[in-house]
């Protein structure tokens, strides 16, 4: 089972950007569908976007469509999150998870990095 450990959140302006990185242990990384999450103050954590095991597919949620673009590196058992257009209700603790093939539900999970847009 992989280990996951995001970075590169941060202060950032509306209208700024940010790009988070999730880096996984382990020699499986390449078979986990890659997700990120968010859950800001008071809110429940709600999904982000995924990534198929080959990058072959992508899945967004509508508010960040065309702002955010989720990619990973199998070579560097990375998945990012490059988070253009930021605005302040992105405010939100930022997760990164794994789920394995046939899963329903994403079993691993990273501490979560703090994004903070301001207005």
């Amino acid at each position: 089972q992989v280990q996951l450990v995001e970075s590169g959140g941060g202060l950032v302006q509306a209208g700024g950007s940010l790009r988070l990185s999730c880096l996984a242990s382990g020699s499986t990384f390449s078979t986990y569908t890659m997700g990120w999450f968010r859950q800001a103050p008071g809110k429940e954590r709600e999904f982000v976007a995924r990534i198929s095991q080959r990058s072959a597919t992508t899945y967004y949620r509508d508010s960040v469509k065309g702002r955010f673009t989720i990619s990973r590196d199998n070579a560097k058992n990375t998945v990012y999150l490059q988070m253009n257009s930021l605005k302040p209700e992105d405010t939100a603790v930022y997760y990164c998870a794994a789920k394995e093939t046939l899963a329903t539900m994403y079993s691993v999970w990273g501490q979560g990095t703090q994004v903070t847009v301001s207005s």
